[in-house]
């Protein structure tokens, strides 16, 4: 644990947001979460957070003594200038870009910027976000590139020295799986099977071995073929 650092988690409901709490949890003194709602489609991410902060201050009593504030900030600017399948009750279509219309353009960068603000108010010094360019949707703001170009572009507009923490960058769905069960054991593993979502379609229904949604969105493809993987022992770190 850095004790002198503090730590803003990019905090959605989601499995790779919860995922990252429980990873800076295990290494900062103090971690506060922000949400953001920006129109999207599975607001029922929204729904679950604070149930799911509740449990993970249960999980272990030294989580719940550095878990601290929780910030939800409205960002539906974002569903206002953007037609994606996130934002509007539209197909989930590959674009001529080779992108899927899931993609919402500048929303990962205004996430950072929103956070970096009020980081900057709170007095924390490290955001932490589940980024990923492993297991993903060849989005183009979830590369490193991006979260290392942004963080040099946040700190000379601030004047700052914020650290941007992407703890699943180089991790498949299968090894996110196993670094949940390192972090918090098969307590940890079942409350993302069951208390967070991810599904683009907001589906909540019928709950699978590999937690809840439609099971055919591409986030939940990745999902499920990632706890598949893990299950079977192939989610190595």
């Amino acid at each position: 644990m850095t004790a002198t650092d503090a730590a803003l988690v990019l905090f959605s409901g989601g499995q790779d947001s919860t995922t990252c709490l429980a990873w800076a949890l295990e290494r900062y003194g103090r971690v506060e979460t922000i949400g953001f709602d920006y129109g999207q489609r599975h607001a029922i991410e929204l729904q679950v957070r604070p149930q799911l902060l509740a449990q993970m201050r249960s999980h272990k009593p030294e989580w719940a003594e550095r878990l601290g504030d929780d910030h939800m900030i409205d960002l539906g600017l974002i569903s206002q200038l953007s037609h994606t399948a996130m934002t509007e009750d539209i197909e989930i279509v590959m674009q001529e870009n080779g992108l899927p219309n899931t993609f919402v353009p500048g929303r990962n960068l205004m996430f950072m910027m929103t956070a970096a603000t009020l980081a900057y108010r709170r007095g924390l010094n490290v955001l932490v976000g589940g980024m990923c360019e492993t297991d993903f949707s060849g989005y183009p703001d979830c590369r490193d590139d991006t979260m290392k170009a942004l963080q040099v572009a946040l700190n000379l507009g601030m004047a700052t020295r914020l650290k941007l923490e992407t703890p699943l960058m180089w991790l498949d769905k299968a090894q996110t799986w196993t670094l949940a069960h390192q972090l918090g054991g098969q307590g940890l593993v079942d409350l993302i099977r069951a208390g967070t979502h991810t599904c683009y379609l907001g589906e909540r229904g019928a709950l699978h071995d590999w937690g809840y949604g439609c099971g055919a969105c591409p986030a939940c493809e990745l999902r499920a073929r990632g706890y598949q993987q893990f299950a079977a022992g192939k989610g190595t770190l």
